[in-house]
């Protein structure tokens, strides 16, 4: 008969109960950083929305801080990630790879607006968060560099555009202070920003940056 101390079933229970207390902490994390804000939250809170005790938010999760870094790094590390930007160095049309990226950038903005928003209003008062803010940030510019490199390889750049400058026009068009800007002070649906975005960049980035209609 094998002793019960080599079965591995205790251990695997305990893996998917830890698994599911992470997860559980998290979720009620980023339900409650969206709803009241980081600096509104308390790790308190968190423990009994999960249904954890205190003491486990901080060893689990490492406090607020250590939620919203993961959360935010969970992110720029989704599983989506690796084919978005193999789908990126894949494109052989300008037009329709900026289409591509518009379309991405507009679907993460919906997924991540709720935290995205809160990490933007705490990160000037609390280094922490600015960090946090800085891990977004480079995960998307890595993306848009990654499209004007291959803009500049199918030689769609108009002329006195070079890669960093494509990049930089990319992220002021894509980021999400500027979705803030459109959807909350402009009162933009997403539907007319992405439209006006697939207008908008081709005239600025592309060689032949006219849009239909117009004479070239």
């Amino acid at each position: 008969m094998s002793d019960a101390r080599d079965d591995p079933a205790p251990r695997g229970r305990r893996a998917e109960y830890a698994q599911a207390t992470r997860r559980a902490i998290l979720d009620a994390a980023r339900e409650l950083f969206v709803r009241k804000g980081y600096f509104g939250t308390k790790a308190e809170e968190i423990a009994r929305a999960a249904r954890v005790s205190p003491a486990t938010v901080y060893a689990v999760g490492g406090g607020k801080n250590g939620l919203l870094r993961t959360l935010v790094e969970s992110g720029v590390a989704a599983e989506d990630i690796p084919e978005i930007l193999d789908r990126i160095q894949s494109f052989t049309e300008p037009r329709e790879l900026i289409h591509f990226i518009v379309r991405v950038t507009r679907v993460k903005f919906e997924e991540w607006s709720g935290l995205m928003r809160q990490v933007a209003a705490a990160a000037p008062q609390e280094p922490r968060v600015r960090e946090i803010q800085l891990i977004a940030h480079q995960g998307l510019r890595g993306g848009l560099a990654l499209a004007a490199d291959r803009l500049a390889a199918m030689g769609a750049l108009r002329a006195g555009v070079d890669v960093a400058r494509a990049a930089d026009v990319l992220w002021i068009h894509l980021c999400n202070a500027a979705y803030f800007v459109r959807t909350d002070d402009l009162s933009w649906s997403l539907d007319e920003s992405e439209v006006w975005l697939n207008e908008a960049l081709p005239a600025v980035l592309l060689a032949d940056g006219t849009t239909p209609g117009e004479a070239v």
